[in-house]
C-alpha cells in the first residue's frame, strides 16, 4: 500500500490507533491523531506520536479534518455510524479499519479467527502450536499486539495468527485470511450494534474475500456459523466441539473426538490431534476451542506432533478462566474476557466447587435469567459491580445473594469474607469493562493486582 505522502487521520487514540499512527508515520504518510478525549485522558504514547511528526488533534472531532483527509483509519472502539465519519464517506474520503490497514502493509499468510467466545483461548493456542512447528508467526489482533504493529519486517513466511472482533471486521475491504476459524455465534455487542442480525453480518465479513484455494473452520454445532459460511467460497472444515459428536460424515473433512482424543479426517485419512487427558485448560469447552486451533493449524502446515507437543504445554490464555492463586484454601480465576452472558455462563459451569462470582460492568445486551441454572447449581453469591447492578441483582436475586459492591476491589474483600475453603472466586463479569476499566484487559489485571493485595495482607506481607 503506497502512502508515502498521504494524508492520513487515525481516529481513536487507544492500542490500535496509535500502532496505526507509528505505522502510518514509518511509511511516510502525514499523520492527524484524532480522539475525542483531552490529552490528560490518554496514554503517553499519544503524546509521543507528535514528536513522531503526527498532528494531534484532540478534545472532539473536527469534520473539516476529517472532510479533507486522504484517508482515514477507525480504531475498533471507534463506531462507524459516527455523524463526522459518516460525513467524510459521503465526501469520497477513503475510510478503513485498522485491521485493513495492517493487512493491506503485511507480508505473508493471515489466520484469523473470530466468534463470540473463545477466540482468545483458540489464537493463542494456534500461535503456539505454528511456533511448535517452527513457523514465523506473529499472533495479536483484537488480543496483544494490534496488527499494524506487527507488520514490518515480516516476509513471505511469517504467518499472522489475528483475533478478530466484529468492530474490526466491519470496516474490511481487502482483509483476506487464508484460514478462517469462526467458533460461534450468539448475541453480543448491541449497545453498539443495531441487531444481531448486523452484528452477524459484520462478523461474517471474515469469509468475504476468501477463494476456493482457503479455508474456513467453522462450528459444525452451530447453525447460524453453518448459515454464513455457506455464503463464502471456502472450502469447509467443520469441528464438534462436543466430547462425543457424532463423526463427520464419512469422507468429509472434519475435527472431531473420539475414544478420547481429538481426530481429523481430511482426504479421507482419519489422523489423531491431541488426547483429551493432555489438556490442561479447566472447562470442557476450552477443549472444543483447541480441537478447532488444532485444525487449523494442520491446514497451515503444523504436524500432527506440534500439535499435540503444544497442547500439552498449553496453559491458556491470559484473561481466560486464568488462575490467579490460592489464599487461606479459597482458588482466585479470572475471566475478565467474558464479557457477554453466554461466555460467563460457560466460565461459571467450567467448575464444581462452589463459586461466588464477581460480575458486571457495562450491560451490552443479552439476558442475566440465562445464568440462573448455572449459578443454582453450585453458586454461593454473587458480587455485583458497575453499571448493570442493578440488572444482575433484578434477575438472579431470586436465586441466590446478590451483593452491591463499588468497586472491584470492595468486590474481591467481600468474596474473600463470604468465601470458605474449597471455594472458588471467579471473576466472570458478562458486561463490558468501560464503565471502570480501559478494557477487558486492564479489568482483568486489576482483578489479578487486587487478589495479590489480598494474598500479601493475609500472607502478612503487605507494605
Amino acid at each position: 500500500m503506497e502512502l508515502e505522502g498521504k494524508s492520513a487521520v487515525v481516529l481513536g487514540m487507544a492500542r490500535s490507533g496509535v500502532a496505526a499512527a507509528e505505522l502510518l508515520l514509518r511509511r511516510g504518510a502525514r499523520v492527524v491523531a484524532a480522539d475525542r478525549k483531552p490529552a490528560a485522558e490518554l496514554p503517553a504514547e499519544v503524546t509521543a506520536l507528535q514528536e513522531k511528526g503526527a498532528r494531534l488533534a484532540l478534545g472532539g472531532h473536527d469534520a473539516a479534518t476529517l472532510a479533507s483527509a486522504g484517508l482515514i483509519v477507525v480504531s475498533p472502539g471507534v463506531p462507524w455510524d459516527l455523524p463526522e465519519l459518516v460525513a467524510a464517506r459521503q465526501a469520497g474520503v477513503e475510510v478503513i479499519a485498522e485491521l485493513e490497514l495492517g493487512f493491506r502493509c503485511l507480508t505473508g499468510t493471515v489466520a484469523a479467527i473470530t466468534g463470540t467466545k473463545g477466540k482468545s483461548t483458540t489464537t493463542a493456542a494456534l500461535g503456539a502450536m505454528l511456533k511448535e512447528a517452527g513457523q514465523d508467526v506473529r499472533v495479536g489482533g483484537n488480543i496483544g499486539a494490534a496488527v499494524t504493529g506487527l507488520v514490518e519486517g515480516s516476509t513471505r513466511e511469517t504467518v499472522f495468527v489475528l483475533e478478530v472482533s466484529s468492530f474490526q471486521l466491519e470496516g474490511t475491504q481487502a482483509f483476506h485470511p487464508r484460514v478462517a476459524v469462526f467458533l460461534n455465534l450468539s448475541p453480543d455487542h448491541l449497545d453498539r450494534h443495531p441487531s444481531f442480525e448486523d452484528y452477524a453480518r459484520a462478523k461474517a465479513r471474515i469469509f468475504r474475500n476468501q477463494t476456493e484455494e482457503d479455508w474456513a473452520v467453522v462450528n459444525a454445532d452451530d447453525p447460524g456459523v453453518l448459515a454464513l459460511a455457506r455464503e463464502g467460497r471456502a472450502r469447509q472444515m467443520p469441528f464438534h466441539p462436543r466430547p462425543s459428536p457424532p463423526a463427520p460424515d464419512e469422507g468429509g473433512p472434519g475435527a472431531f473426538f473420539d475414544a478420547g482424543e481429538a481426530r481429523l479426517r481430511r482426504d479421507r485419512a482419519v489422523e489423531s490431534l491431541f488426547p483429551l487427558s493432555g489438556v490442561r485448560l479447566p472447562g470442557a469447552h476450552l477443549a472444543g476451542d483447541l480441537l478447532a486451533a488444532a485444525a487449523a493449524a494442520r491446514l497451515l502446515g503444523a504436524s500432527p506432533a506440534a500439535v499435540a507437543s503444544a497442547v500439552r504445554g498449553f496453559t491458556g490464555a491470559e484473561h481466560v478462566l486464568e488462575r490467579v492463586a490460592e489464599i487461606g484454601g479459597v482458588t482466585f480465576f479470572n475471566d475478565s474476557k467474558a464479557t457477554n452472558v453466554e461466555s460467563a455462563k460457560k466460565s461459571i459451569e467450567a467448575f464444581s466447587r462452589p463459586l461466588l462470582v464477581v460480575m458486571g460492568g457495562r450491560y451490552k445486551g443479552g439476558d442475566f435469567h440465562e445464568l440462573a441454572g448455572a449459578l443454582e447449581a453450585h453458586g454461593k453469591a454473587v458480587l455485583a459491580i458497575g453499571e448493570a447492578q442493578e440488572r444482575i441483582a433484578a434477575a438472579l436475586g431470586p436465586v441466590l445473594p446478590v451483593i452491591a459492591c463499588t468497586s472491584l476491589a470492595e468486590a474481591v474483600d467481600v468474596a474473600w469474607a463470604e468465601a470458605e475453603p474449597g471455594d472458588m472466586v471467579l471473576l466472570a463479569p458478562a458486561c463490558s469493562s468501560f464503565d471502570m476499566f480501559a478494557d477487558y484487559a486492564a479489568r482483568g489485571r486489576a482483578f489479578k493486582e487486587e487478589v495479590r493485595r489480598l494474598q500479601r495482607r493475609e500472607q502478612g506481607t503487605e507494605g
